[in-house]
């Protein structure tokens, strides 16, 4: 449970596989059912996130858990081998 959103700034965030995706640089509230909707994500890994956006949301729903840094469900996959390899998608 978190205690205050302010805690979450500049939290690292990686995947439970391990993998880097982003520092939280801004939350997304759900003010009628008071609740987080999302994390705003600046410094994403753009290996895993492709997109030429200054930052992404991940949905909150992603999340496992919260502590020093934030661990989210790991839901990118690695592209079918006859497309470029090394590039990863979300599913």
């Amino acid at each position: 449970m978190i205690g205050e959103i302010s805690t979450l700034f500049g939290l690292k965030v990686y995947t439970d596989e391990g993998r880097f995706i982003g520092v939280v640089s801004d939350v997304i509230i759900d003010l009628d059912r008071r609740q987080i909707r999302g994390l705003a994500l600046s410094e994403f890994n753009r290996a895993l996130i492709d997109s030429k956006a200054p930052g992404v949301i991940l949905p909150y729903r992603l999340v496992k858990s919260v502590g020093d840094i934030v661990i989210v469900k790991d839901v990118f996959k690695r592209k079918k081998k006859h497309e470029e390899e090394g590039e990863l998608e979300v599913s």
